[in-house]
């Protein structure tokens, strides 16, 4: 900015105002705070947008005017102002010179040091406030002044004592000052400093106040020397721990953050433990201390007591994890210290450098595994423990191993969690101790976690991490197995190569282990631990079927099966563990699937009942010992859990029948439960099933189990079955389960103790793994989602903050935790993914499920046993039992609140379930009581469920009941003082509102808006935070409603913005401690954003409301708070939606830009979505606009979390937007990615392991090519060389694999595509990527990479060199694409891949890069060995090293194989070279080809019996019994190729290859014995191909039909496959191939509805196809040919005629689509102005087939064929569309179609020929009259081709007309009327000679020549005035003269004498210009009858005569001959148009 410009703005120029302070106090005094903050917003803007310069041209300016607001005294400055202050003085000292910054801080100092009153107080805050900013942004240039206004703020701390805004700004000061100092602070103020902080954040009041000391304390540790010492340390310590105990989550996290400071400061790769020297500080003599005045503080002496000597503070990891690990595991620590200790983790892990972490990751791990997990005084305690084991999966899984580890250090750590821990158990070496049970607890989960982010990468260490886990599943401990399974679950998933050899191990050594049960050596808990991991590795068989095995599947069911029918004869213990086992198997293969399982359900159904028997008298059951007792609790809990696993995998299976049984078993099992003695316990070893199991336990199991399965049986029944289900005592068990004061049990005895009334404060702080029996669903204000629940409905609360640190707060919100032990079942049942579905401890569950099936069954009871219900829960409520136990009180409430907002989601539809009904009004009488009880609770989460609950019942309930209830809730609000119930009634008026939505609560809106309004303004920080959250709820849902309070709300919000009671800063300590984790900032913004949303695209037009929306937003952004700058994002978003005009683009893609650096999780997503709205527009703009950095940025983010859909998204949108435009840019920005080294230092590593598949490295080239991709050079092995992660390599070779395909579309359809040019100037970069790729150590990336290389190949294959025009493009890359092709066949390759390699293969072979059948090389030889391989049915085929492939797996690749070469032959009709290929093997392909369709049909069409539960027999084939299992799996790999084997079968029906007619009829098969098909022995030779279809004829055309049908559910064909179905199909449907088999009647009406439906949809191309099918079809007919048999007249009319019409009413469909006018309902509708060419070939070539298809029909009802014909041709030539391109092409065809009439005509004279002629000429006269109004734009063409097409008529069939018809005659004056008319005169001329010339065959020709001589002849003599007739003219002369030689001597003489006088008259009429023409024509006369000429000549007067010599003469008579000849013959040739010819 200019001086001048300066100046003027500091005069106060319009741009730059100063604040006008008598316009301020004019105010009123609302209104002031508005103004004020709008002044200082507008003078921060102008700050902001200044450069250095600038900001030092206005520092005078700016300085007086910020001086003006902090010294004013009303209104005083806010927060909002002082935030404002500070970031003016930082903006204006931060970028300009610094000339007045002395003096700045000079006054602001003496503010601070000024009066003591309360208005003083505010002007000191906003003083401390700025000195702090400063400092922060310039303190490095007044360091001096650092001193005094250090000590000068600590003085006003003991003022601030009430204040705890003023005390915490004061903290905050220190802080900043120090941190702007630096180093060069002064020790003895920041000691000072150092002491009150760490006093303030160990015993302060404020949380504020104590989270702003840790901040000052963490600045200090991080910008001083002064305390990195161990002393310090230890007091540090000391403070820290107090503070970590803070029930607020924002203490513990400035604790630990500060905590963490130090640690990380003190880290050192070599700790030295150094001493520090004391120095002693010299003695101030009296006079110096007089003169430094009171601010010295006088030195307390030493504390006589010996002290340690301070030491330099210098840790290694395992110290400096220490320091936290001993106060973690300290038994005095609370837990929510020690959720405090694990952020601090989190913290020092994020601080420490990632190769910090990478090489020390060992010594990280086994300090979590030793000294953490496994410490005694954690394990003592079951929650403190399972607390521990989240913390631990959270920091080092979590943030250490996902997301600071690259590729290669996580390799590393699972590598060494194998080595190091988990093969150390069983104890192999003396020297290595076993690990504990905690540890490998520990180590498997965290080994678990690496392995799903490693993915496929996980091969490397494959082996040896298969062997680990197979020694830990055998482990004594029950938890350590179920850890062993989940990580081997997972391990699998990552290398499911693995799958088979897993399970086979785990097979055979549950037989092994079971077989040893009855001797010495049992271990049942090892066989159990081998059945889980057996279930586990079986679940994710589906998720990769290629890799399983239907015979493994088959003998693990037999195992169980056998197990349970042997358990009876064993001991009762060896028994439960046989029982145990077998139940797991079979429901590891319950995951399989209702394929599977349908078999074997009647089975099952059996067993099922045989384990769940109806129980005998409770008598008998009392006389049963514990033992026993036990024994049948855990059958029925193993048999329950199979039934949990059937019902949620196959539910399809559930019939009424099924579900009546199972229905029937969970009833014997509830009754089961309810004879069990009451005491449940027994303290005799001897008397338990197992040493940790009472009776007690088994119960509950049972419970939970029976509850699961009831509650999916009542969500899966078919409808008509839950009637049934709810006579049963669901609801009674359910509540009891939930709500009954009795039926809990307390743990302990110190929890009963603790809930006494006296010290029981939450029931979510107590901590004892059971909660009283409360439940899991309920985690702060998020609750648990029910089955099928909307996603709308299911989001979790604004308020919940994400990331690692707010996981870890979350913890302390349940008193109970999860772990997977709780239930194995989870291991099978859960999805991959199971960190969100950890079971509970099962007390717990069963409270869950019942609370779940409670919500589900609730509205589906009649009104009275709902009423009921709620009365009893009432009653347990107000038990008298509760009175004493306070805690179980509180849990139930929580439980019944919780059931009661569940049910009423269902009963609003929230969910798939069904509704039921809720709406009895005693029904909702009881429920509106609880919930009205529950609104006041002091317990905010309770209230928050109770008022969405309440919502629900008002949306349920209906108009009137809302109302009430509103008046009620607003009569208690009013009423009631009390914040919890204020707060809840607000919170349920929020809700009531948002649940009717806009309309229907718009009669209340007023009415609670108001309320709400008030309820805002109200100081209490718990009221006015739930009162603005209902504001936004109703803002939300009112929509345009709420238009007309926006300017109310808008103004109001910003009060309570710029207010000193709504903030954390609030002096009160209560409020400050309220607001802040609950702040109220956040909710304003939240409010805002809502507004935004009501007020939408109006934003552009309202300037004031938009104007403060963007003034809050601003402020909004320079909040700290996660939540605020979230909302402020998101109203950011909208902003840029509604208005982008008034939305800075730059300052806004900046923000997104900075946001995404941010560490936290919430704001980069929100960051991500705000980047990928705007570059949904335009991503180059945001790019262009961005700081430098934005896509490596992306590439990043995505690298940190390889499934980041929206970062994805970006990146696809951004391809689709430029990838044709900057194709070459693309290309070189997956190059980069794929080569792109991330920037962080790392330790060694190792790198990504290849065992083998290495490319051929001997050729030169290829070696380059190898080398500059990187494939051998570690690039991710070097010190500091990591690349980016395999997936987002793998998706960069996918968007490349788009780019392409995007370029191949745009090739396609244009004759010279930019693109495509771009991308060949690539084309060497884009092969080496693909080579890169292909020979990368991931199969994943592998698969790309050929995928890259086969587009290429079928782009570029035929393209030519552009410098060797002679050569392929691609011949240079051979030896390249050969190389990359060589690690498909490896032995650690894959199905995939080596299907993917064969596809190459083929099209390189078929693109013809090399034609040499030798030169083809090891790629033929491969195809040629794969073929051979696979051509006999056998299990062990081989391709390459390729072995052990599964059933599945040998398919794919066989199929691949197969549909290679059929690509080779669909080549070969253009590739001749490809013949010498395929001749060797065509003969073995064929049947191959066949026999595979055969399969695919069968598969295809195999019946879905998916309710059939008969009996299965496995006597047969494993693969027959299972085929459905197999099915959807297989029909895949057919899907992809059946088109290929189609075609190519029809490419040799083409060829009329004799092999191809072999295999058809089934005479050469490609497997043993002969085969059946449709009835016939296939091996019959005495087919006749003309009546019977050859035997794979329905095959083929079964499979093509389908396809082109498709299925509900199919994905239906592109364009392009329904073409190519249609042209195999036009291939098969020959009578060589379909004999008559198409003409049946099912098939052929099917056939022709297909087609209708395929004319009506499809494009040009598919209807071409088809007009030919019926062209084909209507010739090859068996009437047609009895038809062209039979004798003229005597021809009958076959059944099947109709067939024929049919066929040509498809045609004429085709026809219609074409030209709408042809339909008689719709006479002139709008048809294009040209036909296309493309609509032009099709319609020529409809036109030819009903012409030909004309032709076969019986003469008996031809002729009505041929009236429509000739409808259609009048048609065609009345459309004006048709002119200029159609009518040409139809003419010839329509002649053709005359000359059948006439010949038709010939053979029955009797027919109605003539009558449709002269109706068809009539048309033709009609069509010609209208063309002549000129009414249309084409009528001149239509006109002319009207004359040609009627001349044609006449010419061609003027044998059947009658020579005295006046048609003739008004035809021929209508043509010679065109020919003295200008624009149709010539095309009349030409007419008129083609009725003249044509021979006579008739009297009607005579006539015609007699109706035209005449006037032809007057024509000539008499030349007419009008424009362009002289050509007509010379046209018609030369008619007459050629007529002459047509006539008899006689009248030719007639002919010449009225002739040769027309011609002279022209001559003279027209001059010299036709002299040379006359003579021309008088010489032919005289040559073609001399006598005639002569005697003319002769008769002629004298002057005739002479005029006529004269003639000749000028003409060139007596010229040579040669000349004569010339001139004469030239112009016959040229006027040569006989139109009857």
């Amino acid at each position: 900015m200019s001086a001048p410009e300066a100046a003027a703005a500091a005069n106060g120029t319009p741009e730059h105002p100063e604040l006008d302070v008598t316009k301020l106090h004019s105010l009123p005094s609302e209104q002031q705070d508005l103004y004020l903050l709008s002044y200082i917003s507008s003078l921060l803007r102008l700050v902001s947008s200044l450069d250095a310069d600038g900001a030092s041209a206005h520092q005078v300016y700016a300085k007086r005017e910020l001086f003006k607001i902090i010294n004013l005294s009303s209104p005083a400055p806010n927060r909002v102002i002082r935030k404002n202050l500070g970031a003016t003085f930082a903006g204006i000292f931060g970028k300009g010179d610094r000339k007045l910054l002395f003096e700045s801080i000079n006054e602001l100092l003496a503010l601070v040091n000024s009066g003591k009153s309360e208005k003083d107080v505010k002007a000191k805050h906003a003083a401390v406030y700025c000195l702090g900013t400063l400092f922060e942004a310039a303190g490095d240039s007044a360091i001096s002044l650092s001193t005094l206004a250090c000590s000068s703020s600590i003085k006003h701390l003991k003022l601030a004592q009430n204040n705890a805004g003023f005390k915490s700004s004061v903290f905050k000061a220190i802080g900043r000052i120090v941190k702007g100092v630096g180093r060069s602070a002064d020790e003895a103020t920041a000691r000072d400093m150092w002491k009150q902080a760490r006093s303030a954040a160990s015993g302060d009041k404020s949380l504020l106040v104590q989270s702003s000391a840790c901040w000052c304390l963490e600045q200090l540790l991080r910008s001083t020397s002064f305390f990195d010492n161990s002393n310090d340390f230890d007091k540090l310590q000391s403070a820290v721990w107090k503070a970590i105990d803070s029930p607020s989550p924002a203490v513990r996290h400035a604790a630990a953050s500060s905590l963490a400071a130090a640690l990380v400061k003190s880290y050192s790769d070599d700790p030295k433990a150094e001493a520090i020297p004391r120095i002693k500080k010299p003695k101030k003599n009296k006079k110096q201390a007089a003169a430094d005045g009171d601010d010295e503080v006088a030195e307390r002496p030493d504390s006589p007591a010996p002290s340690r000597p301070a030491t330099l503070l210098s840790y290694g990891m395992v110290d400096l994890l220490k320091q936290l690990s001993v106060q973690y595991c300290r038994q005095a620590t609370s837990n929510r210290a020690r959720a405090g200790i694990a952020v601090c983790y989190v913290k020092v892990f994020k601080g420490l450098e990632p190769r910090i972490i990478e090489s020390n990751y060992g010594v990280i791990a086994r300090h979590f595994l030793n000294d953490l997990l496994s410490y005694p005084s954690i394990n003592n305690n079951r929650y403190r423990q399972l607390i521990t084991r989240k913390y631990v999966r959270i920091a080092l899984e979590n943030v250490a191993g996902r997301h600071i580890l690259g590729e290669s250090g996580q390799i590393n750590a699972a590598k060494w969690l194998l080595n190091e821990v988990i093969k150390d158990y069983p104890q192999a070496i003396k020297e290595r101790p076993e690990p504990g049970k905690h540890a490998l607890i520990g180590a498997l989960s965290a080994l678990s976690s690496l392995l799903k982010s490693l993915g496929l990468v996980a091969t490397a260490i494959a082996e040896s991490c298969r062997e680990g886990l197979l020694q830990v599943l055998q482990h004594p401990s029950y938890t350590v197995q179920v850890h062993a399974s989940s990580c081997f679950r997972a391990f699998v998933v990552a290398c499911p190569q693995q799958l088979l050899p897993s399970i086979t191990i785990c097979m055979n050594s549950v037989n092994r282990e079971l077989g040893q049960l009855s001797t010495p050596r049992q271990s049942p808990r090892r066989c159990v631990g081998y059945a889980n991991g057996l279930a586990a590795l079986l679940s994710t068989s589906t998720y990769q079927p290629l890799y399983g095995s239907v015979d493994v599947y088959s003998r693990v069911l037999s195992q169980a099966t056998t197990l349970l029918k042997s358990s009876g004869s064993s001991d009762l213990k060896i028994s439960s563990t046989q029982i145990q086992v077998a139940w797991i198997l079979l429901g590891g293969l319950m995951t399989l699937g209702p394929n599977f399982v349908k078999i074997h359900l009647s089975q099952l159904l059996l067993l099922w009942k045989n384990a769940l028997p109806k129980p005998l008298n409770k008598d008998h059951m009392v006389q049963r010992n514990v033992l026993e007792l036990s024994f049948l609790a855990h059958v029925r809990e193993c048999a329950l859990g199979a039934i949990l696993a059937f019902l949620e995998f196959n539910s399809r299976l559930l019939t009424t029948d099924v579900t009546k049984r199972m229905a029937g078993m969970l009833q014997n099992t509830t009754m089961f439960l309810n004879t069990l003695p009451i005491r449940k316990t027994t303290d005799e070893p001897s008397q338990r099933l197992s040493s940790a199991l009472q009776l007690h336990d088994y119960d509950m199991m049972v419970r939970r189990r029976v509850l699961q399965c009831y509650t999916k049986l009542v969500i899966d029944s078919p409808s008509g079955s839950s009637e049934m289900l709810l006579q049963s005592n669901l609801l009674p068990l359910a509540v009891s389960a939930f709500a009954d004061p009795e039926t809990y049990m307390p743990n302990s005895i110190s929890s009963s103790i603790a809930s006494s009334v006296g010290t029981f404060e939450t029931i979510w702080d107590v901590g004892d793994n059971s909660g009283y029996g409360v439940t899991s669903m309920v985690n702060g204000f998020n609750v648990q989602p029910l089955p099928g629940e909307n996603e709308d409905s299911n989001q979790k609360s604004w308020i919940t903050r994400v990331g690692p640190e707010a996981s870890i707060d979350q913890t302390l919100l349940s008193p109970v935790s999860e772990a997977s032990e709780h239930d194995s079942i989870s291991l099978y049942i859960g999805g991959l993914d199971d960190a969100q579905n950890i079971p509970v401890p099962p007390a717990t569950q069963v409270v869950d499920e019942a609370i779940k099936l409670f919500a589900i069954s609730f509205p589906l009871q009649a009104f009275q046993v709902q009423e009921s219900i709620l009365e009893q829960m009432s009653s347990f409520l107000s038990s008298g039992v509760l009175q004493r136990d306070p805690a179980r009180k509180a849990a139930m409430t929580v439980n019944i609140v919780a059931a009661l907002l569940g049910t009423l989601k269902v009963a609003v539809k929230e969910t798939s379930l069904p509704a039921g009904d809720v709406k009895g009004s005693s029904v909702e009488k009881a429920l509106q009581e609880l919930l009205h009880g529950f609104l006041a609770h002091p317990d905010q989460y309770i209230r928050n469920i109770a008022a969405e609950a309440l919502g629900r019942l008002c949306g349920s309930s209906g108009t009137t009941f809302t109302t009430a209830e509103v008046n009620y809730l607003v009569d208690q609000i009013v009423a009631n003082r009390e914040p919890n119930v204020r707060s809840g009634c607000a919170l349920a008026l929020g809700c009531i509102h948002s649940q009717l939505g806009g309309m229907a609560a718009g009669f209340h809106l007023k009415n609670i808006l108001g309320i709400l309004m008030s309820l805002g303004n109200d100081p209490h920080p718990t009221v006015h935070f739930w009162a603005l959250d209902s504001l936004c709820r109703v803002a939300d849902s009112a929509g345009l409603t709420f238009s007309p309070y926006v300017t109310g709300t808008l103004g109001m919000l910003a009060q309570l913005y710029v207010s000193e009671t709504h903030h954390e800063e609030a002096a009160s300590v209560a409020s400050s401690n309220l607001e802040v984790d609950l702040p109220t900032t956040a909710v304003i913004a939240r409010s805002i954003d809502s507004v935004i949303n009501v007020l939408g695209p109006d934003l552009q037009d309202l300037a004031k409301a938009r104007d403060l929306i963007m003034t809050m937003v601003t402020e909004f952004q320079m909040e700290k708070d996660t939540l605020v700058l979230i909302e402020t994002l998101r109203c950011q978003e909208h902003l840029s939606l509604y208005a982008p005009g008034q939305v800075d683009f730059s300052l806004y893609v900046k923000r997104l830009q900075k946001a995404l650096d941010s560490d936290s999780v919430q704001i980069n997503n929100m960051a991500l979505d705000g980047l990928h709205n705007l570059m949904r527009r335009n991503t180059e703009d945001v790019v262009a606009t961005a700081e430098a950095g934005l896509e490596e940025r992306l590439w990043l983010v995505l690298n940190q979390d390889p499934e980041q859909d929206v970062a994805r998204n970006i990146m696809r949108n951004w391809l689709n937007q430029t990838g044709l435009s900057d194709t070459s840019h693309w290309v070189q920005r997956c190059n980069t990615v794929l080569m792109k080294i991330t920037s962080k230092e790392r330790a060694p590593v190792t790198a990504e392991v290849k065992t083998t598949g290495q490319p051929d490295l001997q050729d030169e080239e290829v070696a380059g090519f190898a080398a500059a991709s990187g494939v051998n050079s570690g690039a991710a092995s070097g010190a500091t060389q990591e690349l980016l992660r395999w997936q987002v390599r793998t998706f960069a070779m996918d968007l490349l694999g788009e780019l392409l395909t995007a370029v191949a579309k745009d090739a396609s359809t244009k004759d010279e595509s930019a693109a495509e040019l771009a991308l060949q100037g690539k084309i060497a970069d884009v092969v080496r990527i693909a080579f890169s790729a292909s020979t990368a150590g991931v199969v994943a990336l592998r698969i790309r990479g050929l995928s890259i290389i086969d587009q290429v190949l079928k782009l570029f294959g035929k393209t030519p060199d552009p410098d060797f025009p002679e050569a392929s493009l691609l011949e240079q890359y051979q030896a390249q694409i050969a190389s990359a092709l060589t690690p498909a066949f490896a032995a650690d390759s894959s199905p995939e891949l080596a299907a993917q390699a064969v596809n190459v293969c083929a099209t390189f072979i078929a693109t013809g890069i090399v034609t040499d059948v030798d030169r083809m090389g090891r790629i033929l030889k491969l195809l040629v060995s794969a073929l051979e391989n696979f051509s006999s049915d056998t299990e062990s085929a081989v391709i390459g090293d390729l072995k052990g492939l599964s059933s599945n797996a040998l398919v794919m690749v066989k199929m691949a194989v197969f549909s290679a070469w059929a690509e080779l032959q669909i080549a070969s009709s253009e590739q001749r070279y490809l013949i010498d290929v395929l001749k060797p093997h065509i003969a073995r392909l064929t049947p191959l080809w066949l026999s595979s369709l055969r399969e695919y049909a069968r598969l295809r069409f195999e019946p879905d019996i998916s309710n059939t539960t008969g009996p299965a027999t496995l006597s047969g084939n494993l693969d027959t019994i299972y085929a459905a299992l197999n099915r959807e799996t297989l029909l895949q790999f057919y899907q992809s190729s059946w088109l290929n084997l189609v075609d190519a079968i029809a490419s040799l029906i083409d060829e009329d290859s004799a092999i191809v007619f072999d295999a058809l009829d089934g005479k050469t098969d490609a497997t043993p014995g002969g085969t059946v098909v449709n009835g016939a022995n296939s091996a019959n030779a005495d087919i006749n191909y003309r009546d019977e279809p050859v035997a794979f004829f329905f095959v083929l055309f079964g499979l093509a039909f389908e396809a082109l049908v498709g299925r509900p559910g199919d994905s239906q064909p592109t364009r392009d496959q329904t073409l190519e179905i249609l042209l195999a199909m036009k291939k098969i449907l020959r009578p060589a191939v379909s004999g008559h088999a198409i003409y049946r009647e099912v098939v052929f009406s099917e056939t022709m509805d297909m087609l209708d439906r395929l004319v009506l949809t499809e494009s040009m191309g598919v209807r071409f196809v088809i007009v030919e099918i019926a062209r084909n079809l209507c010739l090859g007919h068996p009437s047609a040919r009895k038809a062209h048999d039979a004798p003229v007249g005597e021809e009958t009319l076959s059944e099947d005629i109709d067939q024929l019409f049919e066929l040509t009413r498809i045609i004429v469909l085709v026809l219609t689509s074409l030209l709408p006018t042809m339909t008689e309902s719709n006479p002139r509708p709008s048809t294009p102005a040209v036909l296309t060419d493309e609509a032009v070939a099709l319609l020529t070539l409809s036109l030819s087939s009903l012409v030909d298809s004309a032709a076969v029909f019986p003469s008996v009802i031809r002729t009505d064929l041929h009236a429509c014909l000739i409808h259609i041709f009048a048609t065609i030539l009345g459309t004006p569309s048709c002119q200029a391109t159609a009518i040409p092409q139809a003419l010839p065809i329509f002649k053709r179609f005359l000359q059948t009439l006439t010949a038709a005509h010939a053979q029955n004279p009797q027919d109605e020929t003539p009558t449709q002629l002269r109706g068809a000429l009539a048309r033709f006269l009609g069509i010609l009259e209208v063309a002549q109004r000129r009414e249309i734009d084409a009528g001149v063409a239509c006109e002319k081709n009207t004359l040609l097409a009627s001349t044609i008529l006449l010419t061609t069939t003027s044998t059947i007309f009658d020579p005295g018809d006046a048609l003739l005659k008004k035809f021929t004056d209508e043509l010679l009327g065109c020919l003295n008319s200008r624009l149709p005169t010539k095309v009349a001329a030409s007419c008129c000679r083609s009725l003249l010339l044509m021979p006579v065959r008739s009297k009607a020709d005579e006539a015609l020549k007699t109706y035209i001589m005449p006037s032809m002849l007057s024509f000539v003599a008499v030349p007419s005035e009008v424009e362009g007739t002289a050509e007509s003219r010379a046209l018609v002369a030369h008619a007459l003269t050629s007529f002459v030689p047509m006539l008899s001597p006689q009248k030719s003489q007639s002919a010449v004498r009225l002739i040769i006088p027309t011609l002279l008259a022209r001559a003279k009429h027209e001059g010299d210009a036709t002299v040379k023409e006359t003579a021309t024509r008088l010489l032919e006369l005289a040559a073609a009858d001399q006598t005639a000429f002569r005697g003319v000549v002769a008769g002629m007067d004298a002057e005739m005569r002479s005029y006529m010599e004269e003639t000749l003469r000028q003409g060139g008579v007596g010229r040579k001959q040669e000349s004569v000849k010339e001139e004469t013959e030239e112009p016959t040739i040229a006027l040569k148009m006989d139109f009857g010819a």
